[in-house]
C-alpha cells in the first residue's frame, strides 16, 4: 500500500504537472489563434480601408478647389481679372463711342478751321480704335530724308469711350508724312504711318471716314468749304 501510495503521489502531481502544461500551452494556442483570428480580421478590415480610402482622398481633393479656400481664391481671382476694365489697345473690344475732332492749317469759311464728330456706332468705333494698335504694333521710324507729299495742315485729335470711361486720346495728323500718337494710362506712343506700320492698318483710312461721316476724299484731301456731318 505504502508502495501504490508513493507511486499514485508521483502520478497525481504528473497529472498536475500536465494540466499545467496542457493549460499553459492550451492558452498559448488560444492566443495564437486569438491572434492569428484578429491578424485575418485586421487584415480584412485593412484591404477594406486601402480600397476605400483613395476614394475618400480622391473625392475630399476634388471638392477642395470648389469648397476650399484655395477655390475660393482661385475664383476670386478669375473675376477679379475678368472685371478689371483695361485701357488703350487692351481695351479695343470695349469702345462704345468716340468723339474727333478736326483741326485745318487753313480756315473754312464756315466753320473755322475746326469740327467736332461724335460717333456712336460701336463697330465703327472699335474698327478704328484697331486699325490705330495695329499700325502702333508695327510703329516704323524711317531714317531721313523722308519724301513727304503736299501737307495741307489737316489733323484730328480725339478720344475713344466705354460709357463715361475713356480708354485713349489720339492725335492724327493725315497731311504730308501721317503720324499718329495714342496715350492711354499717362503712357503716349507714336509712329509714321509709313512702311510696315500703314500695311499693318490697311483699312485705315475708309475706317477713319466712317467715324466722322465723310468722304475719304475729305477726310485725307485740301479742306473744303462744306463739310457733311456724322450721321
Amino acid at each position: 500500500m505504502e508502495r501504490a501510495t508513493s507511486g499514485a503521489r508521483p502520478r497525481a502531481m504528473t497529472n498536475q504537472r500536465r494540466k499545467r502544461g496542457l493549460g499553459a500551452a492550451g492558452l498559448l494556442c488560444a492566443g495564437l489563434m486569438c491572434a492569428g483570428l484578429m491578424c485575418t480580421g485586421l487584415a480584412g478590415c485593412g484591404t477594406a480601408a486601402a480600397s476605400s480610402s483613395p476614394t475618400t482622398g480622391d473625392a475630399s481633393s476634388a471638392r477642395a478647389p470648389a469648397s476650399g479656400a484655395g477655390g475660393a481664391a482661385l475664383a476670386t481671382t478669375v473675376l477679379a481679372t475678368a472685371a478689371t476694365p483695361q485701357t488703350g489697345c487692351a481695351s479695343v473690344d470695349q469702345a462704345t463711342w468716340a468723339i474727333v475732332t478736326r483741326h485745318l492749317l487753313v480756315r473754312e469759311p464756315v466753320n473755322g478751321g475746326t469740327r467736332t464728330y461724335t460717333q456712336r456706332h460701336a463697330t465703327k468705333v472699335r474698327a478704328l480704335f484697331g486699325d490705330f494698335c495695329a499700325a502702333l504694333a508695327h510703329a516704323d521710324v524711317p531714317q531721313p530724308p523722308i519724301d513727304c507729299p503736299a501737307d495741307f495742315g489737316t489733323m484730328y485729335t480725339g478720344t475713344f469711350y466705354d460709357g463715361q470711361r475713356t480708354l485713349a486720346t489720339f492725335i492724327y495728323n493725315v497731311g504730308g508724312c501721317p503720324r499718329l500718337e495714342l496715350t492711354a494710362s499717362g503712357r503716349t506712343r507714336g509712329t509714321f504711318l509709313l512702311g510696315k506700320a500703314a500695311a499693318a492698318a490697311p483699312h485705315l483710312k475708309a475706317d477713319m471716314a466712317a467715324v466722322v461721316g465723310l468722304p475719304e476724299s475729305q477726310v485725307y484731301g485740301a479742306p473744303s468749304q462744306t463739310l457733311s456731318p456724322v450721321k
